[in-house]
């Protein structure tokens, strides 16, 4: 029936939707990242400023 056409492309549509909100998803928390370590650098001042 050419009328009910409209309820399956919604259909589809939203079930793609679901597929694609699920792989972000599973990819998001499937990932570990590595903090690096940060380096401490020391900020020498050139100038010596005396107001």
């Amino acid at each position: 029936m050419p009328q009910m056409a409209p309820l399956n492309w919604v259909t589809l549509f939203m079930f793609f939707i679901m597929i694609f909100i699920i792989f972000n998803i599973m990819n998001f928390y499937n990932l570990n990242y590595l903090p690096k370590k940060q380096k401490k650098y020391k900020i020498k001042s050139i100038f010596n400023w005396k107001w």
